[in-house]
């Protein structure tokens, strides 16, 4: 059976990045990220609400994001979903889930068009540049930083149309794959 486990956000950094090294050497960076959406009721009221992303990036992209992310950037994610539990001293046995980044873009709002397109920040570092947090240059941002996460605009969702389900001998998933 396939499964699929793929995230890809667009949103603001709610906090600086934290490096840090694991025992064996190898560094991480967590950061949180919010996420913002837009919709509209069937009585035609606006709502919004914001979702909140903790996010772990490893290796010389945790280098990366270190030093060239902070409060309030804008940018892409791609990675996948991973839950970890540990237990507190007090006996109690906690869980968190995050996404493990594998691909993160710098973008900054398209300003031809009223700032609502996102396109690759000119600033973004490549990939494979090593730069210590030391003589890391600061990447021009052209947005003003608030104090408050910035709303990343989404299209107005409609309420979807709900179809009567298939007989229980056919399983639409199935069938949208072929089998």
């Amino acid at each position: 059976m396939r499964s699929v486990n793929k995230v890809m956000l667009i949103g603001n950094l709610t906090r600086d990045p934290e490096m840090r090294q694991t025992p064996s050497g190898q560094n991480v960076t967590t950061f949180g990220l919010a996420t913002n959406r837009k919709w509209v009721t069937k009585e035609g009221d606006q709502k919004e609400s914001a979702e909140f992303h903790e996010c772990v990036a490893w290796a010389k992209l945790a280098e990366i994001c270190s030093n060239y992310l902070k409060k309030s950037s804008l940018i892409f994610v791609e990675g996948y979903l991973k839950t970890r539990s540990w237990d507190t001293p007090e006996g109690v046995k906690k869980f968190k889930t995050e996404i493990v980044v594998q691909d993160m873009i710098m973008l900054e709002k398209k300003k031809d068009n009223g700032g609502t397109e996102y396109v690759p920040a000119e600033s973004t570092a490549p990939a494979t540049e090593k730069a210590p947090k030391e003589e890391k240059e600061e990447p021009v941002v052209e947005e003003p930083v608030a104090e408050e996460t910035p709303v990343v605009e989404e299209a107005v969702v409609e309420e979807p149309v709900v179809e009567e389900a298939p007989a229980e001998s056919e399983n639409p998933i199935d069938k949208d794959l072929g089998l």
